[in-house]
């Protein structure tokens, strides 16, 4: 599917409400592809998105669903205390840290039921019998990976294609488990490094996310041997895109560094850096989405320096265009950038 787009760019899946239907019928429609976001909302929800995307656009599109884990065991008690603390200064009460599977076994369901066209995973390996049965009703099956030992393992279960997740890449690390000790839960590959490392272990359509801003960019992803580009932090600044009004601000600022960080949910994801991510890091126990549940009431205040500020390593180069417009310059650029390669090696 991937290999046929008009524009080899991809709007990645971004939970939490960045990505709506309009942002993900905009894309596709200008001849790129767009994710919505499973995780976070309820089946019923969900069901709502997938229609009105349906209805703002004829293109195809695809969902994301983020796989369970196990229950964590780290003790966070003492976590609670400090994210209490903080509640109680920007009026909030803090949330119940339990663990929940996001309702994984119903969202499942319901894309087999709607057939939608493409469905990916984030954060593990769906079952090889849920697999089969996608693959029955026609679904292509992406798995987000950051290392070729996950490339290998989704590859095996039936995997189509694997979306290749560099450290640049903002908001939640797509890792299969989290070691509770790295910063970002296991090993760390840029873009460029993941995508190589991941095409010489297995033999399998890649797409390659993480940092990516430019035509240019995709360029060089498609060099290094990937089907298509995937962008979530380009995307924040668009109008269809469900960003809060102060992440959108602190991103146009373009002032902040980016961390990543557990502080906000309790696996490794990359923002900006505030005040919150600061004070928390280095307290934060490899607890999701127990600590996603505690936290949420204080980041909903919508206080800028408690807020989860998802963004890539490159989201100062981010614009404010709407999306169509987005996908049909990345495509200029791309053109561009082929166009001036093969006139210099022509003359060479």
């Amino acid at each position: 599917m991937f290999h046929t787009l008009a524009v080899p760019v991809i709007a990645a899946p971004m939970a939490g409400g960045a990505s709506t239907p309009e942002l993900v019928a905009a894309v596709s429609d200008a001849g790129g592809f767009g994710f919505l976001a499973a995780g976070y909302i309820t089946v019923e929800q969900l069901a709502e998105r997938i229609t009105r995307t349906s209805q703002l656009t004829s293109k195809p599109f695809g969902v994301n669903l983020f796989v369970p884990g196990t229950r964590p065991t780290a003790d966070i008690s003492s976590y609670v205390d400090r994210v209490t603390a903080c509640a109680e200064k920007v009026g909030a009460v803090p949330g119940d840290p339990r663990w929940d599977d996001d309702n994984y076994a119903a969202k499942l369901e319901l894309v087999l039921a709607l057939r939608v066209p493409v469905v990916s995973f984030t954060f593990g390996l769906p079952d090889v019998d849920d697999v089969q049965r996608l693959k029955a009703t026609g679904t292509t099956i992406v798995v987000t990976v950051t290392t070729p030992s996950e490339a290998r393992q989704a590859q095996q279960i039936g995997a189509d294609v694997l979306c290749v997740q560099g450290a640049d890449a903002g908001a939640h690390r797509g890792t299969f488990t989290d070691d509770g000790i790295s910063p970002g839960g296991g090993e760390l590959y840029g873009t460029l490094a993941a995508l190589t490392l991941v095409r010489n272990a297995v033999d399998l359509p890649v797409i390659a996310t993480g940092g990516l801003m430019s035509g240019a960019d995709v360029a060089a992803v498609l060099a290094a041997g990937a089907v298509a580009a995937q962008l979530g932090t380009a995307f924040l600044g668009c109008p269809e895109a469900g960003t809060a009004a102060a992440h959108r601000e602190a991103l146009a600022e373009g002032a902040r560094r980016t961390a990543l960080t557990r502080a906000f949910s309790g696996r490794p994801a990359r923002g900006l850096v505030n005040r919150f991510l600061i004070e928390n890091s280095p307290h934060a126990p490899a607890a999701y989405p127990n600590v996603h549940h505690l936290t949420k009431p204080v980041r909903a205040t919508g206080e800028l320096e408690v807020m989860s500020l998802w963004a890539g390593t490159t989201y100062a180069l981010a614009t404010a265009e709407p999306a169509g417009d987005i996908v049909r310059r990345l495509h200029g650029e791309l053109t561009d950038v082929v166009n001036s390669l093969a006139e210099r090696f022509k003359r060479g």
